[in-house]
């Protein structure tokens, strides 16, 4: 367990809880276990394929045979580097692996190669964004290397437990967060702007269902402005959902105890999805109980300046870099290029797009549009049948006033369901703009004629029944006249 110091930081009224004796504060801090990307395990040659059969992805190493040594994986070293130069942390030039010691089942060994008082990379920050477009700083503590274990397996016999080790060895970073966190929703957050980096440094694919990113979160609450309460951890939260609905629960459990006149023992939990509650999994636990000690089969981790500017060198733009050049480039505002960020193929599809639209008419044909339609049919960008350059057609089109906007909605729609390109659809179905003033005002003069009564009120004062000749006019002309010149002749007759 991870010894945190806890900050004072200001909490927002509405992250307080109303408890029966007064307010309350909760004090949250995340330990997530990100599965490093690499064809290989963090101490054996073993392979580290999803889905592969039982105990088929296990060397001697993994499996403790007697004599077996292990050998660190240096693309594992520098993904962690890699990471931390993403989060801005510090990178610590020596580090040790040491032995966290505990029997279970399914760490062969008997113990844990992890790191303990000297991880490879210290302190660092996470910027939050905030659904209400504020953004909140929550402190890195460290990130540290260690092995993974195997897999109990419970289902496959009525009497007995089942082991696939082929897990085992996977290389992991631990990435410890400062209790910064004052509500699960920034917990929420918290995990949602890690998974982004961690996808864009391509260190993790923060694939949650395959375990892949996982999250232990460690609670406690106190009255405002008191002594931080005993915190309890919650262990093995597989999905964002879950971590918020966790936290929320575990706050509450432990406000209603204190209240209750009982006192919160440090504990391990776990959450049931299926009751929405946590339980105890086992009692007090601290990091004497684990009896670290500097590994003997492996040498102290030590590497140069020359390693970490190389690393640094091959960085990608990140999310706060990408969103700020949003907002100063592209005059995107905050949310939109929040939304744009958070999801690496998305920024890169509106990058694509750009080259060739105003940025504020992308912005909104594929946020507010095309990501629409894609959740329909249950598709992200990824996999989206209307590519950058098609949308890119589409918004010029609109542009040009060769196509309204609203007629363009209906363009998307064929796009999507055929993959055509927005001139091809234009051309077939005859949607084509009229701009030639003299057809739109023929339109115009056999509204006003075919609606004397509405042209009465109109010039009685009833200017609301503008809007009523516009439709009339729109739907004459089968949505093709534009709307620019339908309003200004519209005006003159009336």
């Amino acid at each position: 367990m991870t010894e945190f110091v806890f900050n004072d930081i200001p909490v927002r009224e509405e992250n307080l809880i109303k408890g029966n004796t007064g307010k309350w504060e909760i004090m949250i801090g995340l330990e997530v276990h990100a599965q490093v990307n690499s064809n290989s395990k963090l101490f054996s040659g073993a392979p580290i394929a999803f889905g592969a059969e039982p105990n088929s992805q296990v060397s001697l190493v993994d499996a403790a045979m007697p004599g077996m040594l292990p050998v660190l994986n240096q693309y594992c070293v520098e993904q962690a580097i890699r990471t931390g130069l993403g989060l801005k942390a510090k990178i610590n030039k020596r580090s040790i692996f040491d032995r966290k010691n505990y029997f279970y089942a399914d760490l062969p060994q008997g113990y844990q190669i992890s790191q303990f008082k000297d991880p490879i990379v210290g302190t660092g920050t996470i910027i939050l964004d905030m659904k209400d477009g504020s953004t909140r700083s929550v402190g890195v503590e460290r990130i540290h290397l260690e092995q993974d274990a195997g897999k109990s397996m419970h289902d496959q016999s009525p009497d007995s437990t089942f082991i696939d080790l082929n897990r085992s060895g996977v290389a992991l970073m631990e990435i410890v967060s400062q209790p910064d966190m004052r509500s699960a929703e920034e917990a929420g957050e918290y995990m949602k702007k890690l998974r982004s980096i961690l996808r864009y440094l391509g260190t993790c694919d923060g694939d949650m269902e395959k375990g892949n990113l996982r999250c232990d979160a460690n609670i406690s609450v106190r009255k405002v402005g008191g002594e931080p309460g005993t915190r309890n951890e919650i262990k093995n939260l597989n999905s964002i959902r879950n971590i918020v609905h966790a936290i929320n629960h575990e706050a509450r459990r432990q406000i209603e105890e204190i209240e209750a006149g009982g006192v919160i023992e440090q504990a391990t939990r776990l959450f049931d999805v299926n009751s929405g509650e946590t339980r105890v999994m086992r009692t007090k636990e601290d990091a004497h109980d684990y009896r670290y000690f500097p590994d003997p089969d492996l040498y102290p981790l030590e590497f140069d300046d020359a390693l970490i500017e190389k690393i640094r060198s091959t960085l990608p733009e990140l999310p706060d870099e990408k969103k700020q050049r949003y907002m100063d480039g592209a005059g995107l505002s905050a949310y939109d290029a929040g939304v744009l960020v958070a999801d690496q193929a998305s920024a890169d599809f509106f990058d694509e797009l750009v080259k060739n639209s105003d940025p504020k008419l992308a912005v909104t044909w594929l946020t507010a549009e095309l990501f629409g339609r894609l959740n329909k049919i249950d598709k992200n960008i990824s996999e989206s049948p209307v590519t950058a350059i098609q949308l890119s057609g589409l918004i010029k089109l609109i542009s040009d006033n060769t196509i309204s906007g609203k007629i363009a909605k209906t363009v998307l729609d064929e796009m999507v369901e055929t993959g055509k390109d927005a001139d091809v659809i234009v051309e077939e179905k005859g949607l084509k703009q009229v701009t030639d003033t003299g057809a739109i005002e023929s339109i115009i003069d056999a509204v006003i004629a075919n609606n004397p009564n509405q042209v009465e009120q109109y010039k009685s004062g009833k200017e609301a029944l503008f809007g009523f000749f516009v439709g009339q006019v729109m739907k004459e002309s089968r949505g093709k006249a534009n709307p620019k010149i339908v309003n200004e002749i519209l005006k003159k007759k009336l």
